[in-house]
C-alpha cells in the first residue's frame, strides 16, 4: 500500500517562527490527522534549513560556530510544533548525515551524467535571499542587500528542462495549485529560463554541504534544502520504501517560494529521473492589517504568545477557518476573538453546555433511551448522515474553510431543533412528552458527537474533552454513524471548554 506523503517546506532556522510558518505546519497537521481519519497510511515530513551564509554571518556575529547557532533555533521550532500539537512523522535538519550524505550522492550522479558544468558568472547577487537575481529584479528593488558579482561557479543545466516542464504543467492541472499560482508559473516559464547556479566558493561561504567533486565549493542552500523531500525518505531508485513513498501527494508552501519548488525542485527531479510530486500547493500570506508580516515591519505574530493567552486548539482553529487556501488572510486580534466568540463559544460552546447539562439535570446524567423518531427527528438525522461525507470531499478538495462551515452549519441545526422541541420545557411532564424530551437528547448528544469527531483534527486537545464529557471516547473517531451513543452512558464531568472572551 502507498503512503500518503505530504511535506511542509523546510524552514529557515535563521528566523524565529511566526505565525506564517505556524499557519503551514497546522495545516499540515490537520491534512494528515484528516487523511488518518480515512484510513490511509500517512507520512507527515517537517524539519529545519540549517545552512547557508545568513546563518554563517549570524554565527559569526555572536562567536559562535553555525552549528552551535543552529542547534539553539531548531530547539524553538520543535518546541512550538510540540505545543501546536504537531503530530508528524519525521522532522529533518540539513545538517543530518542522513540528508547530505545523499545530497552529495545526488550532485554526483548529476555530474557524471553532465548536468552540472563550471563556468564563469557576472551578476546581481541579493545576500537576503542567498541567490543571483536578473537586472530587472535589482531595478524593481524587491531584493535587500544586492552587491555586483564575479566569480566561478557551478551550474545546473535547468534551461534543458524547461520545455518538457512546460509541456507537464499544462497536462496536469493538479500539479501547481491554486490554478492563478499555475499561470504564474507558466508566465515565468514564458522567458528564457537559465541555469541553475548551485555552489558558493568556500572564500565566502563555508557553511553548507561540500561539493562531492570539488572541496573548493558548497551546494547552494535551495538546492541542498530542497533534496530533504526525498533523502528524509531515504532516497534510493531501488528501495522499496521509497518507491511506496514517493512522489509526494502535496508539498505545501507559501507563494513567496513557488518559483523554487515549481521550476527548480521540478527540474531537479526530471534530470535525477523522478516522478514529480502530485501537487505543489503555494497558500497566501497572513496580513496584519493591509501589510504581509514581515521581521523588517516588525508587525510578526509570535504565536506562542497567541497559544499563552488563547489556547492552542482556539488558535488552530481560526488559522483554519479563516484562510482560503491560495488567497491572503488577515489577521487581528479583534477578527481573533470575534470568530472565537461566534464559532466556538456560541455555536460549539453552547451546544455542549445545552446538552451535557440537560442529561446530567434530568436524566442522573447519563444518556437516555430515545423513543419513537417523529419528522422533525429524522429530518435532522437525515442531514447529519450526509455531512461527514461532504465535509471529507472538502477536505480532499483542500476547500478547510468550507468542510469546517459545514460541520457549523450542523451544529447551528442541531441548536435550532433544541429550540423547536424545547425538551427543557416537556422534561418534567407525563411519561409521552418525557420520552420526547429523552428522544430529542439522545439524538442531540449523538449529533454532537459526530460534529466533535469531524473537527477533532482540527482542535485534537478541546474535542477529546467535549467527547469525554459526551462518554463517547469508546467511539472510533473515524465513525460517523449515528445512533453510536450507548443509551444509559455515564457523562463525564465539566462544561465547555470554549469560554467566552470578555472584551
Amino acid at each position: 500500500m502507498s503512503k500518503f506523503y505530504l511535506t511542509t517546506p523546510l524552514y529557515y532556522v535563521n528566523d524565529k517562527p511566526h505565525l506564517g510558518t505556524a499557519y503551514t505546519t497546522i495545516l499540515a497537521d490537520v491534512i494528515s490527522r484528516y487523511y488518518k481519519t480515512m484510513n490511509e497510511d500517512v507520512f507527515f515530513l517537517t524539519g529545519t534549513d540549517e545552512h547557508g551564509q545568513k546563518v554563517q554571518e549570524a554565527a559569526t556575529k555572536r562567536q559562535i560556530e553555525p552549528k552551535v547557532h543552529v542547534d539553539e533555533y531548531v530547539i524553538e521550532f520543535k518546541k512550538l510544533w510540540e505545543k501546536l500539537h504537531i503530530d508528524y512523522d519525521d522532522f529533518i535538519r540539513t545538517t543530518e548525515k542522513r540528508h547530505s550524505d545523499k545530497v552529495k550522492k545526488i550532485l554526483q550522479q548529476l555530474f557524471d551524467d553532465g548536468e552540472i558544468y563550471k563556468d564563469k558568472y557576472e551578476g546581481m547577487y541579493s545576500v537576503s535571499e542567498e541567490r543571483f537575481i536578473t537586472q530587472k529584479e535589482a531595478e524593481e528593488g524587491e531584493f535587500r542587500q544586492v552587491k555586483k558579482l564575479v566569480e566561478e561557479n557551478y551550474f545546473f543545466k535547468m534551461s534543458k528542462y524547461q520545455s518538457k516542464l512546460i509541456k507537464y504543467i499544462k497536462n496536469n492541472p493538479e500539479f501547481i495549485q491554486p490554478e492563478g499560482r499555475k499561470n504564474e508559473v507558466l508566465g515565468f516559464l514564458n522567458k528564457p529560463l537559465n541555469d541553475l547556479c548551485i555552489s558558493r566558493p568556500k572564500s565566502r561561504l563555508k557553511w553548507g554541504i561540500e561539493l562531492p567533486f570539488d572541496n573548493n565549493y558548497v551546494t547552494y542552500v535551495w538546492f541542498d534544502a530542497l533534496l530533504n523531500y526525498i533523502t528524509a525518505i531515504g532516497w534510493d531508485h531501488n528501495e522499496e520504501s521509497f518507491r511506496e513513498t514517493w512522489p509526494a501527494n502535496y508539498h505545501l508552501i507559501g507563494k513567496d517560494i513557488l518559483t523554487t519548488h515549481a521550476v527548480y525542485w521540478a527540474t531537479m527531479l526530471l534530470a535525477i529521473g523522478l516522478p514529480l510530486p502530485k501537487t505543489i500547493f503555494a497558500h497566501g500570506w497572513w496580513l496584519s492589517g493591509e501589510s504581509k508580516m514581515s521581521k523588517s515591519l516588525g508587525n510578526i505574530i509570535n504565536p506562542l504568545n497567541l497559544i499563552d493567552k488563547y489556547g492552542v486548539d482556539s488558535l488552530r482553529y481560526f488559522l483554519m477557518k479563516e484562510m482560503v487556501l491560495g488567497k491572503d488572510s488577515t489577521f487581528t486580534i479583534d477578527l481573533f476573538i470575534e470568530r472565537y466568540n461566534s464559532d466556538l463559544a456560541n455555536d460549539f460552546g453552547n451546544l455542549v453546555n445545552r446538552v451535557t447539562i440537560l442529561i446530567h439535570k434530568h436524566f442522573n446524567s447519563r444518556i437516555p433511551e430515545p423513543g419513537n423518531y417523529n419528522e422533525i427527528d429524522l429530518e435532522l438525522i437525515g442531514f447529519a448522515k450526509t455531512t461527514p461525507q461532504l465535509v471529507i470531499k472538502d477536505i480532499e478538495n483542500l476547500k478547510i474553510p468550507d468542510g469546517i462551515e459545514k460541520i457549523l452549519i450542523l451544529m447551528r441545526k442541531i441548536n435550532k431543533y433544541l429550540e423547536v422541541k424545547s425538551p427543557w420545557k416537556s422534561i418534567k411532564s407525563d411519561s409521552s412528552q418525557r420520552s420526547e424530551a429523552a428522544t430529542t437528547m439522545y439524538i442531540s448528544a449523538d449529533l454532537l458527537r459526530i460534529c466533535t469527531q469531524l473537527l477533532n483534527p482540527v482542535m485534537p486537545n478541546k474535542t477529546t474533552v467535549i467527547l469525554k464529557m459526551l462518554g463517547s471516547t469508546s467511539i472510533k473517531i473515524n465513525n460517523y454513524s449515528t445512533n453510536l451513543v450507548k443509551v444509559g452512558q455515564k457523562l463525564g464531568n465539566g462544561k465547555s471548554p470554549f469560554p467566552r472572551i470578555l472584551i
